[in-house]
């Protein structure tokens, strides 16, 4: 049985019509006082249930923690949860003496306590989420590397370079320029507030070249602009963008139709991003999809 929280319900769909199986819609009703009602569709018991839940807001979160629960409750086989977006996830570690809550950990400790079968995550910022449970949960790091070069090459964007916005993401960004046969490159970016970071200068490598900036996420988008415009400074001729979770907070994307970056490649991990005049918006689901067919021994080969 598929299922998802309310937020990822666009997405739930798509999965579940890639592994060739119904969507099951939950049946939610809210209350005047904040309370909201959950319930199954149909008898879980014995089934493998998979469950998408992107933790987007706190609301997501705690939805995807009680339909977990829900699935314990009532006696199911399985429970395989796929969070395609994790909130919280670049806090996954609390600087010395400061006394703040690491919430990547805390919270994917959270589902973990609820006891799911198995959860998979898609490009997640740090790998440190993963261990937040006492290995008695099967988890997996799910790399969208295949549909990026893929939607790449689809692009019509040619004789490009991959450029990182700091050296952190410059790995990845290694990985993908190899399989895309092209140059990479990486920006020098500090952070020196909680959402304000400063980016140096690029190599001249972007020089007459299409730059093609590659992050794991756009949250308010000012790194990336900042790089953006750092590549055309080296000789850029066009900059394009490349990240995995499209976040697109507060003025964003206002930010983005103000600067020289022609377009914004991504994923459909953030619930309501969808491909319009700004955005090029590719989806997970088919990895999704593969992934749960070779877990749960459902068949093979990349889903439909």
């Amino acid at each position: 049985m598929v299922v998802a929280n309310e937020a990822s319900t666009v997405l739930g769909r798509k999965v579940a019509e890639a592994l060739g199986r119904p969507f099951s819609e939950m049946i939610r009703k809210h209350f005047a006082d904040g309370e909201t009602y959950h319930a199954f569709p149909a008898d879980v018991a014995g089934k493998d249930l998979i469950i998408i839940a992107s933790t987007h807001t706190d609301t997501s979160h705690q939805e995807l923690l009680d339909l977990i629960q829900g699935g314990r409750y009532w006696n199911a086989a399985t429970i395989n949860v796929a969070i395609p977006y994790l909130g919280y996830s670049t806090m996954e570690r609390a600087k010395p003496n400061s006394c703040e809550i690491p919430k990547g950990v805390t919270r994917t400790r959270q589902i973990f306590r609820a006891m799911p079968s198995f959860v998979a995550f898609i490009d997640l910022h740090s790998e440190a989420v993963l261990h937040a449970h006492a290995g008695e949960i099967r988890t997996e790091h799910v790399w969208t590397d295949e549909l990026v070069t893929k939607k790449i090459r689809a692009s019509g964007l040619s004789d490009y370079v991959l450029v990182s916005p700091d050296y952190g993401f410059s790995k990845r960004i290694a990985r993908l320029a190899s399989l895309l046969e092209c140059p990479h490159t990486a920006a020098d970016k500090d952070r020196y507030d909680t959402d304000k970071t400063i980016v140096g200068q690029i190599s001249s490598v972007v020089r007459g070249k299409t730059a093609i900036v590659c992050d794991d996420m756009i949250r308010t988008g000012s790194s990336i602009i900042q790089t953006a415009r750092r590549c055309l400074e080296a000789g850029a001729v066009e900059v394009a963008v490349m990240a995995t979770h499209l976040v697109m907070a507060g003025n964003a994307r206002e930010r983005f139709l103000n600067s020289p970056i022609t377009r914004v490649i991504g994923s459909d991990t953030v619930p309501g991003i969808e491909s319009d005049d700004l955005l090029d918006v590719y989806s997970v689901a088919p990895l999704l999809a593969d992934i749960f067919k070779r877990h749960l021994k459902m068949g093979s080969g990349l889903a439909g």
